[in-house]
């Protein structure tokens, strides 16, 4: 390990690597550290990687990224008990390169990222912990690890240490833990045969399916999922943590429901469970991100809660690459103060903050209790064939529904024009 270095980036996930990467090609000195055995070791991701974001950085990274399926079908579903209303949409324009997004196993992805910052010059230190910043003068020059003589010396430290980061509290960027902007993400992979993967999901090739789903936690705020991989499927929910907690359910209980509904369980018939998991996810958006500097530190990725849920999107590797990227242009160009107007003037804060009302919208009573049932129900009602009754007008029989399930219309106005507010 080195006693010096011009920067040393804590964490090789997606945003410490991609600022290893900038940092490297500038001819900086710079140490990244990774606490697993090996980059991605630790993480677990069940989503979908939108991966755009390299094309400038890693030009034609598709023909060399770990992908398990470009996705080509994108579907939005809303539960009740008995009952799944889905937008379908599918593309062939996405299963060509540029492509859209993949499905890619995290420690795949993670350790194809990292090393590309260590083909450009990054020395990359794995199964150690960055236990403390250095601190001197009021500001910070370096971390103490939990190596013998582990202390390093820099210019500036980049902090990619996840969720909850004990080097951005410890800096005081970040205030103490408040559940109610953070959700549980829970995460099954189950093997299924290829052919039996394409065959259910109507898929051929490397293209994919990516399902979000509205109304499967059991009244638990959040939501869940279901994607394709090569031979394998991941379904998980996403539950806020108050949430969860106030339920008195525990998350693989809910996991189960979900699992076992009949628009869910024929995809996943006679699938062997190889992974079970579980991660904190910062869904707070724009609203409850920390300070993104302090003098000797930048704060990158899920570290700086750059975690974008708003129902239509739900992104995060992207948000987390693009602000390691903007990270590690600052320190090499020697201008750390310009970190954040990097941020500003691209996707990362720009769709943060045009979009920061989306998680409390989201996340809302009605969304998440009252309005599956009403469109299901409302779906239901315009497809029912009530002869000899003459068909009533869908106006009439939208009132009707919204009356039975307790909704007034100026309520539906209000959270409509808060959605186009939100979305618009």
């Amino acid at each position: 390990m080195a006693e010096r270095t011009d920067v040393v980036v804590v964490g090789a996930g997606p945003a410490g690597s991609a600022a290893a990467l900038e940092l490297a090609r500038a001819g900086r000195d710079v140490v990244l550290l990774e606490r697993g055995p090996f980059p991605g070791s630790k993480n677990v991701y069940g989503g979908v990687v939108y991966a755009r974001v390299l094309d400038d950085v890693l030009p034609e990274w598709w023909n060399e990224v770990p992908v398990q399926r470009w996705i080509t079908r994108r579907s939005t579903m809303v539960l009740t008990g008995t009952q799944a209303l889905t937008v379908d949409f599918r593309t062939e324009d996405w299963g060509s390169a540029p492509y859209n997004g993949m499905t890619t196993y995290r420690a795949d992805f993670d350790s194809w990222l990292a090393g590309k910052a260590v083909a450009a010059g990054a020395k990359l230190v794995t199964s150690t912990v960055a236990t403390e910043l250095v601190q001197e003068g009021g500001r910070v020059v370096g971390v103490r690890t939990d190596r013998p003589d582990g202390e390093i010396r820099a210019d500036l430290v980049i902090a990619c240490d996840g969720v909850n980061s004990f080097l951005a509290k410890q800096a005081g960027l970040l205030p103490p833990t408040d559940p109610g902007n953070q959700t549980l993400g829970v995460k099954e992979t189950l093997a299924l045969p290829r052919a039996a993967v394409e065959e259910r999901f109507g898929l051929t090739g490397l293209h994919g399916a990516d399902f979000e789903i509205l109304g499967c936690t059991g009244g638990i705020p959040g939501g869940g999922f279901l994607y394709t991989n090569r031979e394998t499927v991941s379904v998980g929910v996403v539950l806020s943590l108050n949430g969860l907690t106030e339920s008195g359910r525990r998350p693989e209980e809910v996991l189960a429901g979900l699992k076992a509904h009949p628009a869910i369980a024929p995809y996943l018939r006679g699938a062997e469970l190889k992974e079970y998991s579980a991660h904190l996810i910062p869904e707070g958006g724009y609203r409850s991100m920390p300070p993104l500097s302090a003098p000797g530190l930048l704060i990158a990725g899920d570290a700086a809660s750059m975690c974008l849920a708003a129902g239509i999107w739900l992104e995060g590797v992207n948000f987390a690459i693009g602000s390691g990227l903007a990270a590690g242009r600052a320190a090499a160009e020697g201008d750390p103060e310009s970190y954040r107007g990097r941020l500003e003037s691209d996707f990362v804060l720009t769709d943060h903050e045009n979009l920061q009302r989306a998680p409390h919208l989201v996340l809302s009573d009605r969304v998440q209790r009252l309005y599956p049932g009403l469109l299901c129900d409302f779906a239901q009602d315009v497809f029912t064939v009530g002869n000899p009754a003459p068909k009533p007008g869908l106006r009439k029989l939208f009132r009707d529904t919204a009356a039975r399930h307790g909704v007034k219309l100026r309520q539906l106005a209000a959270d409509a024009w808060a959605g186009l507010r939100t979305f618009g």
